[in-house]
Formats: structure tokens, sequence, C-alpha cells
């Protein structure tokens, strides 16, 4: 744009046709790099849509209009479908984003054509075929996975002493302990659905990988964001790094809201 503006310098006179044809260039111009302004965020298991917290309100400082799905944790197919009516709410292109489990369902979701780009949050992002216990299986069981428990009818939680030393670990102990007293139960069976989609493929992606992460293997992380070619940020925090380090998540996410083509 500046090489269009250069030319008005000094006294440089144009016809009246040569200023209307700049200012349709302009427009053009400036129309085209319009940053995306819709994100939607998708958390984890054993949580919900308030674990994003703290970065929501660094994201509406922004600019940015912002919904958190609330998933409701029972299958792989209502994951996706509760993740795509939030982004069918917004009014433009969205760069959809995933913590933990939430990788999975971006992954999957993230075929929507209103999808322009997919940020992981210290996530699984399986293969197509895979599941995410298939994508996390190779690099061994995690001490936060040893610390789930699944009750009678299926549904998976997390035990204290995982929820406080392997999931929440980096955040300060009264958060912990909330961290604790309201996390969701997730049917277990959903952690070994098979993908049949992998957005990724085919869509700009970035990355942040957890170096100290106790419940997604942070080497599974950083082998999947070279695998789906993502411009990756590493950092030494816990598996909730959206809560640990909000403004690092949220520059991620304004990063790729803003260099992301609005239009596939």
């Amino acid at each position: 744009m500046t090489d269009l503006v250069r030319p008005l310098a000094g006294n440089t006179t144009l016809s009246s046709p040569s200023v209307s044809s700049l200012t349709s260039v302009l427009d053009q111009k400036l129309e085209s790099a319009v940053a995306i302004k819709n994100i939607v965020l998708v958390h984890g298991a054993f949580a919900d849509g308030t674990s994003w917290y703290k970065v929501i309100p660094l994201l509406q400082q922004m600019g940015y209009n912002v919904i958190a799905a609330q998933n409701p944790m029972l299958s792989l197919a209502q994951e996706v479908a509760a993740t795509k009516r939030a982004v069918a709410m917004m009014d433009g292109p969205v760069i959809l984003v995933g913590h933990s489990w939430g990788g999975a369902v971006v992954t999957e979701a993230g075929d929507d054509p209103r999808v322009a780009g997919i940020v992981y949050i210290a996530a699984y992002a399986p293969e197509i075929g895979q599941s995410a216990n298939d994508a996390s299986r190779p690099y061994g069981w995690t001490e936060g996975q040893k610390q789930i428990r699944v009750d009678s009818e299926g549904f998976a939680t997390i035990s204290a002493e995982g929820m406080l030393n392997d999931i929440t670990e980096g955040l300060p102990m009264e958060e912990r302990r909330l961290a604790l007293a309201v996390q969701v139960p997730s049917y277990g069976a959903l952690f070994d659905e098979k993908l049949t989609r992998a957005a990724w493929m085919n869509k700009p992606t970035w990355s942040l990988v957890s170096a100290k992460d106790r419940m997604v293997p942070p080497a599974m992380e950083a082998a999947a964001a070279e695998r789906m070619g993502a411009i990756t940020t590493v950092r030494p925090t816990c598996h909730m790094v959206i809560q640990q380090e909000p403004e690092t998540v949220a520059a991620l996410i304004d990063e790729a809201a803003r260099t992301t083509p609005s239009q596939q």
C-alpha cells in the first residue's frame, strides 16, 4: 500500500479519473487486508468453555468477536456439532482454536468452509483414522493420564492429585483448586473415536507446545506441529497454558487472525 500512496507526495496533480481509480484500488487493497475478527475457542476434557476466562478478555480488547464453545464431552460427533454451531454464529471467517482434547475436535470440525485457520494449544492433532488415544499412545502414559478415573457408567474424571499436580501445577493453588471443583466428567469412549477428517491438511495452522506438560505428551505436541507444518511457539508451561500464560496464547491467536487470508 505504500507504493500506491507514494505518487501523492510532493506537488503531483492527479486528474479526477486517476483519483477515482486510485481510491478504488486502495479500497480493494484494504478490504483484502482486513484481519479475521472472529475467534471460536474449543475447550479440553474435564473442563468447559470457562477454562478460557483469562484469554477471552484479552482477545476482546484486541477487537475480536469471541465464542467459547460449550461442548458436551459425550461423543466426537456431538463435540463437532457443537463446535460448528459456534462457528455458524459468527459473521464471517473464523480462526478455530483447540486446547488439549479440543485439538482433536477442531481437527475434525475445521473442515467447515468458514474456518480460515486453526490454532492448537497444548493439543492433540490426530491424523485421519486416528483417535486421540492413538495419537498419544506411542509416547507412553503421562503422569496426568495415569490419574484418569472411569466410573461404572463410563465417565472419566481426573483425581485430585492429577488435577492439582499434573494439569494445573503451574497456577496458584487457589486456581488449581477451582479447576478441581468445576471439572466436567467426560465420556471415556470418545477418546477412542477415530477421526474421519484432518483439517490441518489444508488449513493454515499454528501450534503452542507446552514443554512441561504433564497431561498431553510434549513430544507428541511437537511432532504434530512439525507434521502439520504449523507456525510453532514452545513455552516452559504446564498443560493449562491458557491460564498460566494467557497473554502468550492470545498473542498467538492474534497472529493467526492477522496473517491468515480471510478467503479460502
